[in-house]
Order: structure tokens, then sequence, then C-alpha cells
């Protein structure tokens, strides 16, 4: 039985189930799985003096706080005559890339950040423009290797490559599994121990919305490793 088919009979099971759950709870649980996935990172491919730059400044600000940011280096940038080194950070749901770009000029580095309307723009402590671009999917280098099931904790993680592996790439919260095995078909639980393969965003969000009625509300959302 393949895991689309396995979701839609988990819907119906769902559904005819009446399991009451209190809309704090809910709110709380919601909360957690979205801080998980925004908070997500990777350590960038850059040298250690380069990483610890990207520490100064890699810190989620409120929408207004990241507005003036931008505003207040393109200022800086407008005025300044010398190049400067740029990066480019690609920020997925799962993963990170980042790209040197190069020395360049003020004019050379306005061109390069409109192409990134969406993104932001910072300088760290050494002067160096940082491009910070949120990505909603899956990084390419994990797309084709994927997985989500059971870390050795009872957490739903997501791995790179099967569970049985333990090249874990994220977690986002805890399982009650008893909970879960005495609720799901043999089959569900079966696959998520195996691994269920990721291969774009629907699987993605379809595996966190059927195991996230399973969360265990004692315990607080799991840590995200650095691969």
């Amino acid at each position: 039985m393949t895991y689309s088919n396995l979701y839609k009979q988990l819907k119906r099971r769902l559904k005819m189930k009446k399991r009451w759950l209190t809309l704090g709870a809910y709110l709380l649980l919601a909360g957690a799985v979205a801080g998980l996935v925004w908070l997500e990172r990777e350590p960038a491919e850059l040298t250690a003096a380069e990483a610890a730059a990207v520490l100064s400044f890699a810190v989620e600000e409120e929408p207004g706080d990241a507005s003036a940011a931008t505003a207040a280096a393109l200022q800086t940038i407008r005025k300044g005559k010398n190049e400067r080194e740029v990066y480019i950070h690609k920020k997925y749901v799962c993963g990170e890339e980042t790209e040197q770009a190069g020395a360049m000029r003020a004019e050379e580095i306005l061109s390069l950040y409109g192409e990134h309307p969406d993104a932001r723009l910072m300088l760290d402590e050494a002067g160096r423009v940082h491009i910070v671009e949120q990505i909603d999917d899956l990084a390419p280098k994990y797309r084709e290797n994927a997985y989500m099931g059971l870390d050795k904790n009872g957490n739903l993680s997501m791995f790179d490559g099967i569970p049985e592996q333990d090249r874990v790439i994220r977690t986002f919260f805890q399982l009650d599994v008893q909970h879960m095995k005495s609720s799901l078909p043999n089959d569900a639980v079966n696959q998520l121990y195996s691994g269920i393969r990721i291969a774009d965003m629907a699987d993605y969000n379809s595996v966190l919305s059927t195991f996230s009625e399973y969360a265990s509300q004692q315990a607080a959302p799991a840590a995200n490793p650095n691969p």
C-alpha cells in the first residue's frame, strides 16, 4: 500500500474519531511546528572567520526589524566606494545553500539584490554583504534522498536517507508512539519506522499534518541538529 493511499485512509479514520483536543493545546502544537520549520539551520560552507561573521547577523528578526536592517544596509552600500564581498544564502524549510558571489561594487550589489526582491540584505561586522532568501522548498541536495521517520528518541524527524542510517537533517516533535500504534493501521506505523520518502513539499506537508495528530503533549519539541 502506498503512502498516498495510507494518507487517505488515515484521514477517513481521523474524521470518524471524536478525539478531543483543547484549542490552546492545538495552537501550542501548531506554533511549535511552525517555529521549527522557520528556525531550521545548517552551517554555511564558509571559512571559520566567515562563518563567525555570518553568526553575527544570522538571527531572525521581526518583519519590521528585517526591513529596517535591509534599508540601513542599502544606504551604507550606496554611500560606499570600495568593493564588498557578497554572499547569497538560500534558506530552505529543510537545508541551506551558501554561494560566494565575489567582490562587487555598489551598483553591482544593488543590481544583484534587485534579482531577489523578497530577500533580506545585511552587512556583517567586516562589511561583507549577505543576501538571505527564504525558500518554501526542500534544499536540492536533500530532494533526492529525504525521508521522514522516527529517530532513536521517538521524534518525528527528517533524514538524509532511510532512518536506519541515522542521518538526521531536522527534528520536528516527539510522538506519542503508543497512542499512534493503537490508532493507526500497522502499515502506516511500519512505513514511519522504515521511512516515508519525501520528494516535494506536498509530501512534506501531508506527513507533518498526519502525524502531528500524535505529537506528545507532555514533551517539548526537540531541537534541530546541525547535520
